[in-house]
């Protein structure tokens, strides 16, 4: 046992001792009016020796002693009182036994219990709270401190704020405002929708009223402040609280949706401004930890495009699950210096390795790999901006396809588990080259298990736009709303599925778990937007009317763009599975040497340049593609 340790364990024995005394002598004072007879006093102290052992012997045979005193928690709590309970029980026996309670009176037992418990207990609890406070070993010029630092919040000139909602996330909320000095804030009430709450208090602060009445109680309590505490809230449901922050002249905050929050941890700095994502609803993803959880756990772990939106969302997500290694594979530099960062301080006990490579290059891979030895793969590195690939259709063939290839051929050569795939909605019924090279991408992983040659586990999973990634319309919307419009749309009826990046990547994680070997997942997006509709909600938002402040102009559709997307075609037929988010299609099967035929010639015609050729190549292996020169 280490020698802290033993101090830690004699210093609670020793004050324990001094509690149970002090707990049996104030029994006889307060039994007898603090005016003890010389006989009670001296059986008192016969006693007393007899009741600390017996005391001392229960609480170290029933483990009191074994754990960590500043995790103190309610089944700790539970262990005191059997003991406390079994030990008294144990002193009656002995009284009984030797005096027959002559000159002992009874009540002194039960008054004996009660202060017992109450003072190891509350000792125990003392420990767990200054341990939270802070989070090191405790001193008195620490402990001084402490409440020198809350005395200095009492006096200092801080924001009222209100918080929205008296759940969980609410009361996590206020005792970090509450304990941390740092935080110029004081929570002086809470709105919430369930009338059962109003009136009751959490840590003292009342419950005031429901949230209708913001702006009311906002005045009457000199609020300059609003949190919403609601990270599962509706959709609808958001969008009314909203409405009625900005009617109430509040400044409003919110906490990010469970999916947003790593470990579902919440805390003061997760807290921002509403953003346009918070308007579409945060139920949270239901996750079968478990599952992916014998997967990841332990393993080493493979992320292309991990600088991206989706790889970046994916890497914090998979360190969730504990991975053995993580490797951020990555050819933008900036990206893979950040994320690398990122991790780092974040997941402190994660071993992450970034790498500077290309999925183009198949020998670096192949180094790569017999290096690491990657054991699940991810694959998110893709281009996927419809109108530039447009103009560079080579880059398509070059990346999304010959490098998916080359990611593929180089996991199956080293036996990797599980290799997945993560693949978009433009690749049904493709009208751009961009859809049209991730459903030949989709079709190079699909076969390689459909063939039943490969011992690595491939599965696909598609979905559609992600709410809020680099090149998105939602970034682009903003910025021109900024610089006084016109905000441009393409087509006033074009719509679009949309998705916030943590589900989406939580869901990834999901099917990834559930594949087994060919597979094409696809990721329940809920109704379609109307990109109109959107663009109008985001100058609302920004405090303008549409038309009015900032003009919407439509621009027409631009080359290979759709009025909308599908999630799967004709030739595919839906399987439900047991998650209600995720549904599996299966596709046709593709001739693979007509496939790897075609991919050679896409090839070839991508290293002439040749737009119109690679076009008729698109065609041939995609017979579903239907271009638009």
């Amino acid at each position: 046992m280490p020698i802290s340790r033993y101090k830690n364990l004699s210093a609670v024995l020793i004050i324990d001792s001094i509690l149970i005394c002090l707990s049996f002598y104030l029994s006889h004072q307060i039994r007898f009016d603090f005016q003890i007879d010389k006989n009670t006093h001296a059986i008192c102290l016969e006693l007393l020796p007899y009741v600390l052992i017996i005391k001392l012997i229960c609480f170290w045979s029933m483990d009191l002693y074994k754990g960590m005193w500043r995790y103190t928690s309610i089944n700790s709590l539970l262990d005191v009182v059997k003991a406390v309970a079994v030990s008294s029980g144990l002193i009656v026996i002995y009284v009984l036994w030797r005096y027959r309670f002559q000159g002992v009176s009874r009540s002194v037992f039960f008054i004996d219990f009660c202060l017992t418990l109450m003072f190891v207990m509350g000792f125990r609890v003392f420990i767990r709270i200054c341990y939270e406070r802070l989070v090191q070993k405790i001193t008195i010029k620490e402990l001084i401190g402490y409440f020198r630092n809350r005395l200095k919040k009492n006096q200092q000139v801080i924001k009222r704020i209100l918080i929205i909602g008296a759940g969980d996330c609410a009361e996590k909320i206020f005792r970090e405002i509450n304990d941390n000095a740092a935080i110029h804030y004081k929570v002086v009430g809470f709105l919430d929708d369930d009338v059962l709450k109003i009136g009751r208090k959490i840590h003292g602060i009342s419950v005031v009223s429901r949230i209708e009445e913001l702006e009311k109680v906002g005045q009457s309590l000199k609020v300059s402040e609003v949190i919403i505490a609601l990270p599962t809230v509706s959709a609808k449901r958001m969008r009314e609280i909203v409405k009625i922050c900005k009617d109430s002249g509040i400044k409003f905050k919110t906490v990010p949706g469970m999916g947003e929050l790593i470990n579902g941890k919440v805390s003061v700095n997760a807290i921002r401004k509403v953003e346009y994502r918070d308007l579409l609803g945060r139920q949270p993803i239901d996750l079968d930890t478990e599952q992916i959880g014998g997967y990841l756990s332990g393993r080493v772990v493979f992320v292309t495009g991990a600088g991206g939106s989706i790889g970046t969302e994916l890497c914090r997500q998979i360190c969730r699950f504990d991975p053995g290694k993580l490797v951020l594979f990555e050819r933008a530099e900036s990206p893979l210096y950040e994320i690398d960062l990122e991790l780092k301080k974040n997941f402190p006990n994660i071993e992450v390795i970034p790498i500077l490579g290309d999925i183009q290059h198949k020998e670096d891979l192949s180094k790569v790999f017999g290096l690491i030895k990657p054991e699940i793969v991810f694959h998110a590195a893709a281009y996927k901006h419809v109108p530039m690939l447009e103009n560079h259709p080579w880059k398509a063939v070059e990346n999304n396809i010959a490098g998916t290839e080359n990611l593929v051929e180089t996991a199956d050569k080293f036996c990797c588990e599980k290799f997945i795939f993560i693949s978009t909605d433009k690749a049904v019924n493709p009208t751009n080259f961009m859809g049209a090279s991730k459903r030949i991408a989709e079709m190079i992983v699909q076969n390689r298990n459909l063939i039943g040659e490969s011992k690595t586990q491939f599965v696909t999973v598609r979905f559609g736009n992600v709410i809020g990634s680099v090149g998105s319309v939602i970034p682009l919307f903003k910025k021109q709303i900024k610089e006084g419009g016109p905000v441009t749309v393409t087509h006033p009826e074009i719509i679009r599925y949309f998705m916030l990046i943590p589900e989406a990547c939580q869901l990834i994680l999901q099917a990834g778990a559930m594949g087994k070997g060919g597979e094409i997942f696809i990721l329940e997006m809920g109704a379609p937007i109307k990109i109109d509709n959107m663009a109008r909600d985001l100058i609302r938002f920004s405090g303008f009317e549409p038309d009015v402040d900032i003009k919407i102009e439509y621009t027409g559709l631009r080359p290979g763009e759709k009025l909308y997307e599908e999630l799967m075609t004709d030739q595919e037929d839906v399987i439900p599975t047991c998650h209600n988010k995720i549904m599996i299609f299966n596709g046709r099967k593709v001739d693979l040497e007509q496939l790897n035929g075609g991919i050679e010639t896409l090839r070839k015609e991508a290293e002439k340049r040749d737009i119109e050729n690679i076009r008729l190549q698109f065609k041939k292996i995609v017979p579903e593609y239907i271009s638009h020169p």
